[in-house]
């Protein structure tokens, strides 16, 4: 059965990733292309720029087809909320040509990716690939933020927030985790600036992973899909501050203990023994 591929775009609050997805939605090229958003107040997607997508019948509400998940940072919120909501994406498959995800500048993208590992979702869907938005004017201030008493907030309102990840470190894991980084804002910062920006960028990627400037959005889509990387089946190579911590788990078995005792208890007592 034919894989539905997903693009995971990540990066941080500000980057550029709902300009990205705006982008891509509206130079679809006939793509019938489902977004699933973490961030969903500073969407802005409107119903006309989803029915260019076709993804709407006549009689639907085209918002019905941006799923948000606002409960928390995705990572944190794969099992509760990310599966489910991929297991009901799925059941449209036939309305659908592949699947835009949108982190929250919070997420670590590899304990999402390895959701695509459990076996309701790996028989339907792929990791197409990754793309890191990163802010080259907020780089080029050694900042990696543009707005970092922003991100900070959005920090202290995720009640599922399940880690207090260094934001170096997050963005360390963002770069391991890319097929391509897309360097946003470059008109804003100088030519000279923007060469460091760059060489130290290579320094810090894996092997091979290009970067692609990019001014509001605009960038040739057919740079962005098609990857066919299969990320999930390939996730060693793409290390994380955070392998060394117990991975999700999804697990649906019910697992039962048996044991005899030599005497009768009333239900009211066994559970007090218990």
């Amino acid at each position: 059965m034919h894989k539905i591929p997903v693009t995971v775009v990540t990066g941080f609050l500000g980057a550029g990733k709902t300009t990205l997805v705006r982008h891509l939605l509206q130079n679809n090229q006939g793509r019938r292309i489902a977004v699933l958003v973490n961030e969903f107040g500073e969407m802005g997607i409107d119903g006309e720029l989803l029915r260019s997508c076709q993804i709407c019948e006549e009689d639907e509400t085209p918002e019905n087809n941006i799923v948000e998940l606002t409960n928390g940072c995705l990572c944190c919120t794969v099992q509760e909320e990310f599966y489910p909501t991929m297991q009901e994406l799925l059941k449209r498959r036939d309305k659908i040509d592949c699947i835009l995800v949108e982190t929250s500048g919070l997420a670590l993208p590899k304990p999402l990716i390895q959701a695509f590992r459990w076996p309701e979702i790996r028989n339907s869907a792929t990791v197409d690939g990754v793309l890191t938005v990163v802010d080259a004017q907020a780089l080029a201030a050694g900042t990696l933020v543009g707005d970092l008493e922003a991100l900070e907030a959005q920090r202290q309102a995720d009640p599922n927030l399940e880690h207090e990840t260094p934001i170096e470190e997050l963005f360390e894991d963002q770069l391991a985790c890319a097929d391509l980084v897309l360097l946003t804002k470059t008109d804003l910062v100088d030519e000279n600036s923007l060469t460091q920006v760059r060489e130290w960028l290579h320094r810090e990627l894996p092997a091979g992973v290009k970067i692609v400037s990019c001014q509001q959005g605009e960038i040739d889509t057919n740079l962005l899909l098609g990857f066919n990387a299969a990320v999930e089946d390939h996730l060693e190579s793409r290390p994380s501050h955070h392998d060394h911590e117990e991975e999700h788990e999804h697990d649906d078995e019910i697992n039962a203990v048996q044991f005899i005792v030599d005497q009768a208890f009333e239900p009211k007592t066994l559970i007090e023994k218990l």
